[in-house]
């Protein structure tokens, strides 16, 4: 009979290693994009807890860049889908085929068919297309002529919407926008770090070519089951969940919003600040986890009352208000 504290200590051991494996993953996609870390850790919370990634900034500052480095890190499969006014449902998920040779219908499978998708620029699409990824999303898988076609493992979609150039497109619904676990702002980068973009190119960097960049593999998807594993484990006190929900009941309370955060709202930041507290060595959630998880997993699940944008306030400054006014579980 196998000793069982040989067991645990198996899977301490291999929770260890999968947390150094994530950790090496900024060093590594640091050799292709600059200063985007906190992006970085985002993406790697939303792998951690199976969820999907609203990646929000202005063309150019390597949005597309980031989620080719991050596969290639994980060594995960990639593809890439350019969203715009004429694209199809079938042209993501996939449809059936008629074979001339067989006389029979065989499934094409889409670009969903992947390990990171990479939806760019996905306001520019139509709601229908837009909503034909809300089973993959959502179920993590597709159907076509009513057979359900499972997606790989993992599976993360990282949509990305450019925040000015609103004409002609098609803003996502709240009801969508609530699948998502995290909406990552892109800044652009600081002066230094765009001296350092522009020494790169200057040296002879090309952003079409990781492995020449020197990026390699240093995780993979054992190392992700090992690490949701261990995430499923981290501790939550009742004080923490009490914290949680209080604070997404203080949404609904403010009066610059007029819509709050849901229950699966407050469920989400509850999984992502346990994936923080176990990425940052813990195997227990602190308020600290909660705060620093909290704008990420909030600010897309909130909608301004028309006359608070006016004057300016945002969702980061409103949920910054309410984390500065709920009081903190000691």
């Amino acid at each position: 009979m196998t000793d069982p504290t040989t067991d645990n200590a198996g899977q301490s051991g291999d929770a260890d290693t999968a947390r150094t494996a994530l950790e090496a993953l900024r060093a590594e996609i640091a050799k292709a994009v600059v200063g985007q870390d906190p992006a970085v850790t985002g993406l790697v919370v939303a792998l951690l807890c199976r969820g999907h990634v609203l990646l929000e900034g202005v063309p150019g500052v390597a949005k597309t860049l980031l989620v080719r480095a991050l596969a290639s890190a994980l060594e995960l499969d990639t593809k890439r889908v350019q969203f715009t006014p004429d694209l199809m449902p079938s042209d993501v998920t996939g449809s059936l085929v008629y074979d001339t040779r067989s006389a029979e219908f065989s499934f094409q499978p889409g670009p969903v068919f992947t390990n990171l998708l990479l939806a760019d620029e996905i306001n520019r699409t139509p709601p229908k297309t837009q909503s034909s990824l809300l089973e993959a999303m959502e179920e993590r898988q597709v159907t076509v002529d009513g057979t359900p076609r499972p997606l790989p493992e993992p599976f993360l979609v990282a949509a990305t919407q450019n925040p000015v150039e609103y004409e002609g497109t098609y803003p996502l619904p709240e009801a969508q926008l609530d699948r998502f676990l995290l909406k990552l702002t892109i800044p652009l980068p600081s002066r230094q770090n765009e001296i350092d973009v522009l020494t790169r190119h200057a040296s002879g960097f090309d952003p079409r070519d990781l492995r020449a960049a020197g990026v390699r593999p240093v995780a993979g998807p054992a190392d992700l089951e090992a690490a949701r594993a261990a995430v499923a484990k981290t501790t939550v006190s009742p004080e923490i969940t009490a914290y949680v929900v209080d604070i997404c009941r203080a949404t609904r309370e403010s009066p610059s919003l007029t819509l709050g955060v849901s229950p699966r709202g407050a469920t989400a930041l509850l999984a992502t600040s346990r994936a923080w507290a176990w990425l940052t060595g813990r195997d227990y959630v602190i308020p600290d986890d909660v705060k620093a998880l909290a704008l990420p997993t909030l600010r897309h699940r909130v909608q301004l009352r028309p006359e608070a944008e006016m004057e300016g306030v945002t969702a980061d400054s409103v949920i910054n208000a309410i984390l500065a006014h709920v009081p903190v579980p000691r």
